[in-house]
């Protein structure tokens, strides 16, 4: 739960004090344009970036007042994950579960689970730093997913992911949900967004400018239309650039 979240960044206010609330067990998604304080939004509700005032509540926990209770109920998937490159697959989730204080014949299990679910069996063994980037973003999530969390945030977790991987983890993302999971996440793919979710908040410039079921918002549209004309964007590259093009007769 959001409650007043405002974050300032000098003069420009990132989060102009965001409110609203995420039922337990929904599929929660967060959409607005480049620098519409998507990111800064979920920094602040996972223990990354203090606000300036306001406050966020997750699973129970405040995440500021209570941060290590709050932080043992969520997993966090950035948008660029960093992992330890000379570590491989199996050895980051070994360390991530240790973190996290699970029993070694669990994190071992539940491990080669996430790992042949993702598709990274084959690649447990090799470092990091080898992977790509769509196997880096499946490892990271596996880390995020290891210790069961009751909520998880990601920051645009299909960017640079191929087709086929992207519908393992949407199957694997329904199935968290399925078992009463949260997921919170931002995307730029409205596809995507309307497709998995159950409730939605649009975001530009800091403020809300939509909120609520899917399903309300679009009215029967296509999320992508209603977001273009939300965020004022329909009339982009009509005037002007009239070059464009001139030469290739």
């Amino acid at each position: 739960m959001f409650d007043k979240v405002t974050k300032r960044f000098g003069t420009t206010v990132a989060v102009n004090e965001i409110s609203g609330s995420i039922a337990s067990g929904a599929f929660f998604g967060i959409c607005g344009p480049n620098g519409a304080g998507k990111t800064t939004l979920l920094n602040m509700s996972t223990g990354l970036l203090r606000p300036d005032s306001g406050s966020v509540v997750v699973a129970g926990s405040s995440v500021w007042d209570d941060p290590i209770a709050a932080k043992a109920r969520i997993g966090v998937v950035p948008d660029d994950p960093s992992m330890f490159p000379r570590l491989t697959g199996r050895e980051l989730l070994e360390f991530h579960g240790l973190l996290r204080r699970l029993a070694p014949e669990m994190i071992a299990e539940r491990s080669e689970e996430l790992l042949e679910v993702l598709g990274l069996a084959d690649a447990a063994d090799i470092m990091v730093s080898d992977y790509s980037l769509g196997m880096t973003k499946k490892l990271a999530i596996a880390a995020a997913l290891l210790h069961d969390p009751a909520v998880l945030f990601l920051d645009e977790p299909f960017a640079g992911i191929d087709p086929v991987s992207r519908q393992v983890l949407e199957v694997l993302l329904q199935r968290y949900v399925d078992g009463s999971g949260t997921v919170v996440f931002s995307d730029h793919a409205m596809d995507v967004v309307q497709r998995l979710c159950d409730q939605i908040l649009i975001v530009d410039h800091g403020q809300v400018l939509a909120a609520g079921a899917v399903s309300d918002i679009t009215g029967g549209r296509r999320l992508q239309e209603v977001f273009v004309e939300m965020v004022g964007g329909g009339d982009a590259g009509k005037d002007g650039l009239t070059w464009l093009g001139s030469s290739s007769g």
